[in-house]
């Protein structure tokens, strides 16, 4: 009986202060809808960059004049290097055939070339894609003069992709940064609306509040109302928000993940998961505007 009163004062506290509340809802709505958008790309980019990382490897490209015996050598020196998980021998021809996938329709480009340009090499995977400058200082280890060389007269150069996941991962930073600040700014709006239309309910009703104040109702007895309401708006918000993100997945997202492999390729949280953590996020957005109000404005 109780909990029915506090359901109906809540409600009428609502209905009392309409323009605030549904301030208060669209705010919590678009906060809701831009976590739900931050969220999965937060764990898509976090997942491809490690993707990214972790196919780190270097490429050891071989003189074209280098012999067999040579470049056999050069095999077993850097397989002996620490941090070396595995290397791949990929020869020249191998190497002209894998630009032709590569280019794919325009692969008849290949077969204007006077010859074959593409060097023989050595792939190198590594144990660990943080120890990639110590493998690549060991392929060119620096001399007492200060000079580099590389470990054998056969190399001609030795590549890494770190400057792609270098790229990768600072747009990727710059994404997440500036998802955070909106959704930062978002959620400290919500908060501040929700309080202050808690606020106004408080106002609104002070006479009524002094009066059970005089007649002995607890603290909680008058506070419950004011906080059900905040949480009624944040729930609400949140909801619509979770509706408006469904739709959304199943009229755009999954009919464009079935024809491009990047939208369907990341790993990402699971929609159910999603839902639930928005929902509580944004009652915990009301609660805390109604907290902030009521521990100020409520001291009974």
């Amino acid at each position: 009986m109780r909990i029915g009163f506090f359901l109906k004062e809540a409600f009428r506290a609502l209905s009392r202060s309409a323009a605030p509340s549904l301030a208060a809802f669209a705010t919590i709505l678009i906060t809701t809808l831009v976590l739900g958008v931050f969220i999965p790309v937060v764990r898509a980019a976090t997942a491809k960059t490690n993707e990214v990382r972790n196919k780190i490897e270097l490429e050891v490209f071989i003189h074209d004049d280098a012999t067999k015996a040579e470049s056999a050598k050069l095999g077993v020196q850097i397989r002996a290097i620490p941090h070396v998980e595995r290397t791949e021998y990929v020869s020249k021809s191998a190497a002209l055939r894998i630009l032709r996938q590569r280019l794919g329709a325009k692969s008849d480009i290949v077969n204007d070339l006077p010859g074959n340009p593409l060097p023989a090499s050595y792939r190198i995977k590594l144990d660990d894609p943080a120890n990639v400058d110590l493998v690549k200082n060991a392929l060119e280890p620096t001399a007492a003069n200060g000079a580099r060389h590389f470990i054998s007269p056969a190399v001609e150069d030795v590549k890494d992709r770190e400057d792609d996941m270098n790229k990768i991962l600072s747009a990727t930073s710059t994404i997440k940064i500036l998802l955070a600040a909106l959704a930062a700014l978002l959620v400290a709006a919500s908060i501040l609306l929700v309080a202050n239309t808690i606020r106004l309910s408080v106002f609104a009703r002070r006479r009524e509040v002094e009066v059970m104040s005089l007649v002995g109702a607890t603290n909680w007895f008058i506070r419950w109302p004011f906080v059900i309401e905040g949480l009624i708006v944040g729930f609400l918000g949140g909801a619509v928000a979770v509706a408006i993100l469904y739709v959304a997945k199943a009229t755009v997202v999954d009919p464009l993940s079935d024809r491009f492999a990047l939208i369907a390729a990341p790993q990402t949280i699971e929609f159910r998961v999603l839902v639930l953590l928005l929902l509580a996020a944004a009652t915990a957005v009301s609660a805390l505007g109604s907290g902030l109000t009521l521990r100020r404005f409520l001291r009974v």
